[in-house]
């Protein structure tokens, strides 16, 4: 049976560098997540339930910036079909835990891959998915990524990526970063673990707005890019080639 969560603490003490997917967070991240983004457990099911409109028996998907390997085992789980499914991440520690979850929860028809996705061939892809981790990519880099994964998708095939986003109105967002710290606190973060959290991810997680984000999708070639959901800075995109 897969092994109880440990609870995120990785913020209770003083900082001493800035954020990484290192040992400590990857063990503690399926918690980390589950009160870092508002509705994750909700979004990850969206995913892998609108994306089978999309699959068939044998269909390759990636999952970049896979980390534990959640949304593809739920994807593997759920899916009537049977898949060719690739999580890559370049975190190793991430990668041990999500292959040490699959085996746990009997998933196969899944391999895992340490490595930066530019270094991966992705062709004849059918889905590509990539939850939270566009955001932690330099923006001339994350415009690169997206044309690869573009070129690497079958026409009608689609990108489904989620994303923390800002607004470009000062006043809305303000009170979306009101109640994402309201959201925090209610998930039994102290307002030091906060506070600790948001200097370490400073000049390393970098949003765009929404509409930077369809932009950005549109100017690699997808002739759609529509939103699946959002909450207040948080959003899920699918953008169809």
């Amino acid at each position: 049976m897969p092994k109880v969560t440990l609870q995120d603490k990785v913020f209770d003490k003083p900082i001493k560098e800035q954020f990484s997917f290192n040992a400590e967070v990857a063990l503690v991240f399926d918690d980390m997540l589950s009160r870092s983004v508002p509705y994750y457990h909700d979004v990850l099911k969206l995913v892998t339930a609108f994306s089978q409109n999309f699959l068939k028996d044998d269909s390759i998907v990636y999952d970049i910036g896979c980390s534990t390997g959640s949304t593809l085992i739920e994807l593997i789980k759920k899916s009537p079909y049977k898949l060719q499914a690739y999580g890559i991440d370049t975190s190793s520690h991430m990668i041990d835990k999500a292959i040490a979850k699959a085996h746990a929860f009997g998933v196969q028809n899944l391999e895992f891959i340490c490595d930066d996705a530019f270094n991966i061939d992705m062709k004849n892809a059918d889905l590509v998915i990539s939850n939270y981790t566009l955001q932690f990519i330099r923006p001339l880099m994350r415009e690169k990524l997206i044309k690869k994964i573009y070129e690497s998708l079958g026409d009608g095939q689609i990108f489904v990526f989620s994303e923390k986003v800002i607004s470009e109105d000062k006043l809305l967002n303000k009170i979306y970063i009101d109640e994402y710290y309201n959201f925090k606190k209610a998930q039994g973060y102290s307002e030091y673990e906060i506070s600790q959290k948001r200097e370490a991810l400073e000049n390393v997680l970098v949003p765009y707005s929404v509409e930077e984000n369809i932009k950005m999708i549109l100017g690699a070639g997808f002739k759609s890019c529509d939103i699946l959901f959002k909450w207040y800075n948080f959003a899920t995109f699918v953008a169809k080639k």
